[in-house]
């Protein structure tokens, strides 16, 4: 049996290792066959070669991670454990990217391998379609590169819009004018912005119109030039609602629509203009289409045991 010893330098080893060495505990699962043994900033572990230069090279990346980000989870440490050598390979010059500067000296990146591809593909396309689950970052990676594109003058206006279609709520009842009842519906957008943009300056670019949240009904008509324009919950528009919105693109825009085909909230019945449009334009040169999976989820980590969950019942379903 031979043994591989790792020290960590300029690591704090109570943080990378987890409270009660939960990190440890995780990374042990991925390597039942290895004896792993953590102590002060040393690590210790026994086995065949061939596992331990697997072990070397995974290990590697939790602790590029964990420099560039200054944290570790649950999430990050399944994310890298799982993914690929090629998907290794991939997380090159973009994964230490900034995007944007946010509040409180916040440094905004994208995260994971697929939202990585992600920028990648909005930099190489005119139109994107970012598909997976909630909590993916599909919108708010999307945000932030729209924000960037805004500071660094590349377009004049953002634009974000979503189908007013409600989950299971009629907006009709909600109490309050047109746009009291269509904020709270926007929020996810709102949300994203504040995190990248000081209160007074969005303030300012809303009033103005440099950026613009609406309904996609309120699209209808325009010719969308020299914005990024996204489309949020593309999942909820229809054949004619997609059409409409795929063919307001003007001059110097950048489209991203992004969606969970898993939940469509339109009647039944009725075919997503989402799926229609991903089977319609696939072979359209200048359109991406980058999709994202569980192992993306960058919320809480239940959030990924929830998808998991609910997959199960639609497929028995």
């Amino acid at each position: 049996m031979n043994e591989l010893v790792i020290e960590l330098t300029e690591i704090s080893p109570r943080d990378f290792f987890g409270q009660q060495n939960e990190h440890i505990d995780l990374i042990k699962k991925y390597f039942p066959k290895l004896k792993i043994v953590a102590r002060g900033s040393k690590i210790r572990v026994y086995g065949d070669d061939e596992l331990l230069d697997e072990f070397d090279k995974k290990f590697k990346l939790l602790t590029t991670h964990y420099q560039k980000y200054n944290k570790l989870d649950e999430n990050s440490i399944e994310r890298l454990l799982l993914s690929s050598e090629k998907d290794d390979l991939s997380s090159s010059e973009s994964s230490g990217e900034v995007l944007v500067h946010g509040m409180g000296g916040r440094l905004i990146k994208a995260q994971t391998v697929n939202q990585r591809k992600l920028v990648d593909s909005v930099r190489k396309n005119d139109m994107v379609f970012a598909i997976g689950p909630a909590g993916t970052g599909k919108t708010y990676t999307g945000v932030a590169l729209a924000v960037q594109a805004l500071k660094e003058k590349k377009v004049k206006r953002i634009i974000l819009t979503r189908p007013a279609v409600e989950a299971g709520e009629n907006l009709g009842f909600l109490p309050g004018d047109l746009k009291e009842k269509l904020d709270p519906y926007m929020q996810p957008l709102y949300d994203a912005l504040r995190d990248m943009i000081s209160p007074e300056k969005l303030a300012l670019y809303i009033e103005n119109g440099t950026i613009q949240i609406a309904p996609l009904a309120f699209m209808r008509g325009r010719t969308l030039d020299h914005a990024f324009v996204i489309l949020d919950e593309g999942q909820n528009t229809t054949h004619a609602q997609m059409k409409m919105f795929l063919t307001r693109m003007g001059k110097n825009a950048q489209f991203l629509i992004t969606g969970d085909p898993g939940q469509i909230d339109l009647p039944r019945r009725t075919v997503s203009g989402l799926k229609e449009a991903l089977l319609v334009l696939q072979n359209i040169e200048g359109i991406g289409m980058i999709y994202l999976d569980d192992k993306d989820v960058i919320r809480h980590k239940l959030v990924k045991k929830v998808i998991e969950a609910y997959k199960g019942i639609e497929h028995q379903g």
